[in-house]
This record gives C-alpha cells, structure tokens and sequence, in this order.
C-alpha cells in the first residue's frame, strides 16, 4: 500500500482508531469529536481504496489491510510525536499486556522482537500453552494477544497470519553418516543437496524418535506430507517443549522433526544435519488473534503491530 501521499493527520487518527479499537475512544485521544473521526477514517478509506475497519456493535476491528498499515507507520508516528511535543513514555500507567502462545517461538522469536517495547515501558504477562486452551481463555479475557497454531473458528476472534514455519527432518551427525552416508557439503543454510530425494524413511526404523508429544502430531504430518504415509512409531523421548527435543537429538538421543526457526543455527553449525530437503517442505501458519473490538489498553496494540512488523523477517 502506498504511504506517502497520505494525509499525515489522517494517518494519525487512523492510528488512534488503530489502537483504541474504536472511533469514539480515538475520539477521546485526539481531543476531536466522534463525528470528526469518522468523516477522517472515510476520508481515509477513499483514498486507500481500500477498508480499514469493520464496523462492530461496539467499537471497530481491524481488517488486514488495516494491519498492514498500522505496521508501517506505528513507529514513525510515535517518533514524530515525541520529537513534536512532551508525550508520555510508551507503557506509562498503562496494565501489562497479556501475551500467550507456544513456549517455543515465544522465548525464541517473539520476546527478542519485544525487547525495544520493553524498554520504553511495556510490560508484558507471557503465558504459555497449547492453541486450543489459549484461545479459550483469551475469549474469557485472561490474554490480550494469543499466538495460534490453526487459525481459530467462527468470528468471536479476530485473527491475522503471523508468520509460516517449515518442519524439518533432523538428527545429529553421527546418526546422519550412519543413515545417508558421509555428510555431503552444506550450503550456508544448513540445505543439503538435491540428491537426498531418494531418502528412504525406512532406514528410521531402529533409531530413536523424540517427540513433543505421546501422539507424534509434528512428525505424523511431516511423514504424511513428505511421505505420503503414516507414521507407525512409538516415542522413544516425549518432552512438552521442543527446545528440549532439540538439545536431545543433537546430543545424540535420536532424530525428530522440529521447526527450522528452532534448529537453524544448529544445522549452519553443523551439529544438526536436515536428513531429508524436500522441495515441499511441510509448513504451519502461526496467527496472531485478539477479541474483536476496543482494549482499553494502548500498549496492546503496540505489541500487536511491533510483532506483525517483525514477524516479516522471520
């Protein structure tokens, strides 16, 4: 979407709108009045061409669309502001935000991608958890921001891609020499060669499996997917938290399939070796969801476009 030709002023009551979760609390911010909001949000949404928000009984969601220019022009504003008058600091007197999702990608990619927020004075709860219970209890109203593994069903959540992993099938590289032979030079991303097509999950059959979970949810779709087969295998190792999957299988215990963000560095190490690359790699969506309508907490939607922002290169 092109920015620059925007009205600045728009774009900041687009921002309040953004953030309050309705024109009317964008109203409060801005020291405007709700019918002036609304004229500028229409304004607005002419001059994208496109919809900004969806209009709820109470207050306003954001669309896709919207998200993705919260992204871009959140942190400008916020500069701009604070270079063009006193403001207060991002988190003052504000509640904490209740941020919830896999233990996984929270500590490793989510809480970095954080930290500037936190620094300026957000404060953060993180809890973590399986899909289905998070989002549960964000429709109870114990989280303000929940990461998901399925996009959620029906529309008492509002819900926008995050960010796709790719599983990968690994093993340390005594396990890797015995299974395919010696290591074949790696490109800088861990990626072996074309020639592992033939890749016979069958040599697996008396190697260790570790898992996330008695009934293999990660690697049963990798071996459906990949495959075109299902996976017969008891687990050797179950841990609850694939960080200590990883420090398993690359001390040797096994193999296992784990997302590439997790392992990345270990494979351009060297102390993992991907068994298999596949041109179709088996891939999930990740979403960021939030209950439709106004939080009376600006800082959430701080921590919502930060992480979509950021999400971007991940």
């Amino acid at each position: 979407m092109e920015t620059a030709s925007l009205d600045l002023n728009l774009l900041r009551t687009f921002l309040a709108v953004y953030r309050s979760g309705s024109f009317t609390g964008a109203a409060r911010l801005l020291g405007l009045s709700q019918p002036t909001v609304t004229t500028q949000m229409r304004a607005l949404e002419r001059q994208t061409g496109r919809e900004l928000f969806e209009r709820l009984p109470r207050g306003v969601t954001p669309t896709p669309v919207a998200d993705e220019l919260a992204a871009r022009v959140a942190a400008p504003l916020d500069e701009l502001a604070a270079v063009a008058g006193p403001t207060p600091p991002a988190g003052s007197g504000a509640e904490p935000v209740h941020l919830a999702g896999p233990a996984e990608l929270l500590c490793t990619m989510v809480l970095p991608a954080l930290a500037p927020l936190v620094t300026e004075g957000v404060r953060l709860r993180v809890a973590t958890g399986l899909t289905d219970p998070l989002l549960d209890e964000l429709r109870a109203g114990r989280h303000d921001l929940v990461i998901a593994t399925t996009r959620p069903r029906g529309r008492t959540l509002h819900s926008v891609p995050l960010t796709d992993e790719e599983f990968v099938l690994v093993a340390a590289p005594v396990w890797a020499e015995r299974l395919t032979g010696p290591r074949r030079a790696q490109d800088p991303q861990g990626r072996e060669p074309g020639a592992q097509a033939a890749f016979d999950p069958g040599v697996l059959q008396g190697v260790p499996l570790l898992t996330y979970a008695e009934d293999l949810p990660i690697a049963r779709r990798y071996w459906r997917h990949v495959f075109g087969r299902r996976l017969s295998r008891t687990a050797a190792v179950t841990v609850p938290d694939l960080r200590g999957v990883l420090t398993a299988v690359a001390a040797g215990a096994g193999f296992s399939v784990l997302p590439r963000y997790l392992c990345q560095d270990l494979l351009e190490s060297g102390a993992l070796v991907a068994l298999l690359e596949p041109e179709d790699p088996p891939i999930n969506t990740g979403f960021l969801v939030q209950r439709p309508g106004a939080s009376d907490n600006p800082d959430v939607a701080r921590v919502r476009a930060l992480l979509l922002r950021a999400a971007r290169g991940w």
